[in-house]
Order: C-alpha cells, then structure tokens, then sequence
C-alpha cells in the first residue's frame, strides 16, 4: 500500500443507487450529491426527463456526467440516438449494463461480441467509447469458457471497454486485481459495490471487499471513475454519504 489517493474528480455516484430520491426531485437530488463532495454520474434512468434536460440538471449542481447505461436492444433499435443522447449528456461512455438471458452461452456471448464490434465503431465514430457492464453469472464458465472473457478476448480493445462491477466479479469468483493487471486499460469505469458477510449488498467501506488492494492495479487497468454503487440501499442518503466517505479517505 502507499498513500496514493482517489483523484477528487474521479469518485462518483451511478444514479441507480439514488432511483426513489430521482424519482422525486432529480435536480436536487444531484445538488445533494455535490454537496455531499461526489464530481460525477453515471445517468441510469431518466424518470420522465429529456437527455438535455438532465444535463442542464447537472451542470446547475456542478456535476459532470460520465456514462449513461443503454439497454442491449438499442444497438439495432436507434443505436445512433443513443450515442446522441449520451452526447448530449456530456458523457464518455455508453454502456450496455447486461446481456438478454437468452445470450448467456458461450454462442451468445459471440453474438454480442459481434454485435459490439459494429457498436462500437459507430461509437468511436461519435466520438464516444462502448462499455460493458458485468453481472456475477456472466464470469460463469461453461464448455470450458468464461463467458466474460469471450467479450474481453474478441472485441478489440479500441471497440469495447469494462464498467467493471467489482461486487459482481467476486460474486462470480473472481478477483477484479487479476483483469486489471492481465488486461491493461480495458476498465475505464469502476462500479464500487461492497459485499456484506453474509454475501448481500453494502454500502463501501463497511462491507468486506478489499478495495485498497485491488486498487493497487486501477493504473494498470485504466480506471477513471469510482461509481459508487448499491443496488438497494436502506437509506440512500446515508449510503451515499457513507460510500463517499470511504472513497475519499481511501489509501491504496
């Protein structure tokens, strides 16, 4: 460990976790995450607002919004727009947050590797960078094959990228350090999602995933947002307080 920190402008919040509070008020609710100390967001859901209503939202908190996730089913369906709304954000990155189950084999995963590789040229195009993000079953292995790795293996580095979700890779047996280090810059965006004891979801900080040690190798991996993450927390606010915290006092 050294005493390197969190870049300020890289600890954010993936507004997933903040849906109920969104739901009711999405300008202030991204004026108290600035406040709380969070730079930037990843846009989840837009709760009856317009991509260029969302960026006025997040310009006025001082907020930078860095991705927005984007179902599989738009990458034939107005992929263009897509890239365009994400544009319009002011985004880097459109992610795909997970496959259609029906795409869960190693075939599957060829489909969609396929399908990523034309994506993502047209996003590159744009101006932008397709990412991926994992879930636990997709690092199950089957025929021999983990399935994630397919996507890692066959689509070009350039094409596709990781939001990598660091409680899943656990989840799904393995150690989000050994894809930073074996696969080089191919994670620009981290989900930090912490794991209680008993294996459920918990605020970061306070569950038991080691993240000073596997951020030891977020250079190597390429990473340049810290998305805070919970899937359903039991008071968001003091989630994202306590989450925020933990980040900003992280040694690694």
């Amino acid at each position: 460990m050294s005493d390197r920190t969190i870049p300020a402008d890289g600890i954010g919040m993936h507004l997933y976790t903040m849906r109920e509070a969104l739901a009711e008020d999405y300008p202030g609710t991204l004026r108290r995450l600035a406040d709380i100390g969070y730079r930037t967001v990843g846009v989840s859901g837009r709760f009856g607002h317009s991509a260029k209503e969302i960026r006025t939202f997040a310009d006025d908190a001082g907020l930078r919004i860095v991705l927005e996730h984007v179902g599989y089913g738009r990458l034939t369906d107005d992929w263009e727009g897509a890239l365009a709304d994400v544009r319009t954000l002011g985004g880097e990155w459109v992610v795909v947050p997970s496959l259609p189950k029906e795409l869960r084999s190693p075939a599957g995963f060829r489909e969609a590797a396929a399908a990523f590789t034309v994506a993502g040229r047209a996003a590159r195009d744009a101006g932008l960078k397709l990412l991926f993000h994992n879930h636990g079953f997709d690092f199950a292995e089957v025929d021999g094959e983990v399935l994630f790795d397919i996507l890692v293996n066959e689509v070009e580095p350039d094409l596709l990228g990781f939001e990598l979700d660091l409680y899943w890779v656990v989840n799904g047996g393995k150690e989000p350090i050994d894809y930073f280090r074996d696969h080089p810059g191919r994670f620009p965006a981290l989900h930090v999602k912490d794991m209680a004891e008993d294996g459920s979801w918990a605020d970061v900080g306070t569950g038991r995933l080691d993240f000073a040690t596997m951020f030891t190798e977020a250079e190597s991996g390429g990473v340049q947002q810290w998305l805070v993450e919970h899937d359903a927390p039991t008071d968001q606010w003091q989630s994202a307080r306590t989450s925020y915290q933990s980040l900003a006092d992280l040694r690694y």
